[in-house]
């Protein structure tokens, strides 16, 4: 059975009339952890209300923490959350907050390398910390996904490209693809063609770009897989992605249907659009029936 470690920031997004608790690598975790026990995070919390309420929270969806830092000098993270009249939203990154701050450790280095699937993202590297335990760790896994997960102002393209060269999975949204295919000047203008050319670029043999309700395509070794993706009435597209990139990845990694993987995975992102917060809990009879 495979193992699964993810990396970067836990935090709680705070929307306008409630708050709940966030992340994307948390929100990736957690939804591999419906599909498997072999789940564990990296990350840190301070020493707060907040933080013990996260811990509280992973252990009552049988999420270790063991991998969870607590330091005393930063707060537990927080994203203030904005949803358009579409459900779309916009965020609000406190900084700095604790998981800018996650250090490299001989027990999260032996966890990467007896990890099957290493999954992470580019907003932990906005504070140097964080960035250089990543940068660590990649050196020691095994098979790396790379969730490119663009929060403006938090990014820098020289750090966006040694992260996609580490990658062997990347994937992107339709305006990710664009802006990175525009900064390496690939001269094409398709989102096949494109593909090809970061996949090339940078030797991943995975390609991933989601295209919102429009579904999403997959390039493996020079081969394209595409899902219509589903249509739902979207009530926040919090963690929609997040959902979307960890079925994805563990059907692959399970079954290595790539059709029926990337399928699944749009409809699994469409119901979490459909819901309220990150994380919903969905069973197997409303996605049979989405599917239909």
């Amino acid at each position: 059975m495979k193992t699964f470690t993810c990396f970067g920031e836990v935090l709680w997004d705070v929307f306008p009339d409630h708050q709940i608790i966030g992340g994307a690598p948390l929100n990736v975790a957690l939804r591999l952890k419906s599909f498997t026990k072999n789940v564990s995070i990296i990350s840190a919390i301070g020493n707060d209300n907040l933080g013990e309420q996260l811990l509280t929270y992973l252990d009552s969806n049988d999420l270790t923490s063991k991998y969870i830092q607590t330091n005393n000098n930063y707060p537990t993270g927080q994203v203030l959350v904005t949803l358009d009249q579409n459900g779309s939203a916009s965020y609000d990154i406190k900084n700095p907050s604790v998981w800018d701050f996650i250090s490299t450790n001989q027990s999260n280095i032996d966890l990467v390398k007896t990890s099957d699937v290493f999954i992470y993202g580019s907003l932990v590297c906005r504070n140097s910390t964080s960035k250089n335990t990543l940068f660590t760790l990649l050196e020691h896994a095994k098979f790396k996904v790379f969730d490119v997960n663009l929060r403006a102002p938090y990014y820098e393209f020289e750090t966006l490209f040694k992260l996609m060269d580490f990658a062997d999975f990347i994937k992107f949204n339709d305006e990710e693809l664009e802006l990175i295919s525009k900064e390496i000047n690939t001269g094409f203008s398709t989102i096949e063609d494109n593909m090809k050319a970061i996949s090339n670029t940078f030797n991943a043999s995975h390609v991933c770009v989601t295209k919102g309700d429009k579904g999403a395509i997959l390039l493996v070794n020079g081969k394209f897989y595409e899902s219509k993706g589903y249509k739902v009435k979207v009530k926040d597209t919090v963690g929609a992605g997040d959902s979307f990139l960890a079925t994805l990845i563990y059907q692959i990694q399970s079954f290595g249907n790539y059709e029926k993987a990337i399928d699944y995975a749009c409809a699994i992102g469409a119901l979490v659009a459909g819901s309220n917060g990150a994380n919903p809990k969905l069973n197997q009879e409303e996605i049979n029936n989405l599917m239909l």
